[in-house]
């Protein structure tokens, strides 16, 4: 295949500090505006700024970093290229006619169009993960592309962690209930996953159960409540059972709001809670019209409110289901107040030891593929780790359902015999949430 020269937006970057090795053998260009904004984030405790830091490292400690301008090469022994810092190409005519505002996006793409004009170089290509700098691109001539390292092609075709098994001998159904387990040697199930949930059904029977990978047997799966919280459908049911199950370590909840993520995950920690030092509940802070935390009123407390609050509403739901004299009703303000139970933003794990501790990441889809593996390889002996979210509901610019962390996670960690996954199709909110998630 002919080499490419890839043209790299700040995003992109910003998305995954190694980007650059990403591109084979293919020479990479890195206009200096995209080092101006970089600069600009390498201050704070996001992972976007940790991410400024790194790259820098990365291109301070390439062989003969001191000749950028001239590309260095980025090879490690597996095939990569040069990278080359570009600081001209900056004045394309088209740029200025069509563009009045002199913005960085437009200097970088002034790069790209300046290159592609050089007949003799390889073809080049921008890459960007923002959508309307890839059409402006499209629009002068260049070539423009998403950055698709860590993209899942075909999300249609996700792991869903349920299989519906249908036209089911009824004797093995009924020796299901009898004795709580199958063995695997059934044709009709074939191929099953660790931890896969079955759905299993013969005229008027069915029974619910899960692939278990140690034992490799079917175990029949029972409907019970946790902390309160009684599952209304199956895939309640099926989450209930990931989440309290001691040889799951690692559990990803997906579905539209309503399904009953957040809440399941809530009550299931707090049903084992004697198993862990403590119950840990965070969630990605995405800032409110671009504006950062700064902009809004009060100390830090107060500022938190506004994304956090969505997880005290949750932790409301299960206390209401006892009444105010219950201990149970009790045992979660006292859990609050002595840190047994905490609630924090994402960003503030850093330097904190993760050793036994239930770890639920609500809003999953907002993180990078790379921020999910940063927070699970923190993981001590004893820990679980709980991601819930939506992949369709992104609330940052440049992830999507198919780039987002929790995607990612999904279908990187199906088959291993230490994870489980549920999604969660039906709205159990309420008739009206349900009406407008799916009509609206």
């Amino acid at each position: 295949m002919p080499k490419k020269l890839f043209v790299l937006d700040t995003n992109v970057i910003l998305h995954d500090h190694r980007c650059v090795f990403n591109f084979e053998d293919n020479d990479l260009v890195v206009p200096i505006t995209v080092l101006e904004e970089i600069d600009q984030f390498k201050k704070g405790h996001e992972q976007i700024n940790y991410n400024a830091r790194e790259f820098i490292r990365i291109l301070d400690g390439l062989k003969g970093s001191r000749q950028l301008a001239n590309g260095v090469s980025m090879d490690l022994g597996n095939g990569h290229g040069k990278l080359k810092i570009i600081t001209g190409g900056l004045h394309e005519t088209e740029i200025r006619e069509n563009f009045s505002e002199d913005k960085p996006d437009h200097r970088i793409l002034s790069v790209a169009l300046s290159l592609s004009r050089q007949g003799s170089r390889p073809k080049v290509v921008l890459v960007s993960k923002d959508i309307n700098l890839r059409l402006k691109a499209k629009t002068l001539g260049v070539p423009a592309e998403d950055y698709f390292s860590d993209s899942i092609a075909d999300i249609e075709k996700l792991y869903t962690g349920t299989r519906m098994v249908r036209s089911f001998p009824e004797e093995l159904i009924d020796a299901l209930y009898k004795n709580g387990e199958l063995d695997t040697e059934i044709e009709a199930l074939s191929g099953l996953i660790p931890n896969e949930y079955l759905i299993i059904r013969n005229n008027q029977k069915s029974a619910l159960a899960v692939f278990d990978p140690v034992d490799r047997k079917i175990r029949r799966v029972e409907k019970e409540d946790a902390y309160g919280i009684v599952p209304r459908n199956a895939e309640q049911t099926f989450a209930l059972q990931a989440l309290t199950n001691p040889n799951v370590q690692l559990v990803t909840l997906s579905g539209k709001a309503g399904t009953g993520k957040t809440l399941l995950a809530l009550a299931a920690a707090l049903s084992v809670r004697q198993a862990f030092h403590q119950i840990y509940i965070a969630r990605p802070i995405v800032p409110l019209s671009n504006k950062d935390l700064g902009f809004l009123p009060g100390d830090l407390s107060e500022k938190m409110d506004p994304y956090m609050q969505p997880l005290y509403d949750n932790l409301n739901v299960i206390k209401n289901q006892f009444r105010k004299s219950d201990r149970n009703h009790q045992r979660i303000a006292e859990m609050l107040e002595s840190e047994k139970l905490y609630v924090s933003p994402l960003s503030y794990i850093r330097g904190r030891s993760l050793e036994k501790i239930f770890f639920i990441v609500d809003e999953a889809q907002n993180l990078t593929p790379h921020e999910v593996k940063t927070i699970i390889t923190r993981a001590g002996e004893g820990t679980k780790f709980v991601f819930a979210g939506d992949p369709y509901q992104i609330d940052t610019p440049y992830l999507d359902a198919h780039s987002n962390g929790l995607t990612y996670l999904i279908d990187r960690m199906k088959g291993q015999p230490l994870y489980a996954h549920i999604t969660l199709e039906k709205g159990e909110r309420s008739t009206l949430a349900e009406l407008a998630s799916n009509l609206l």
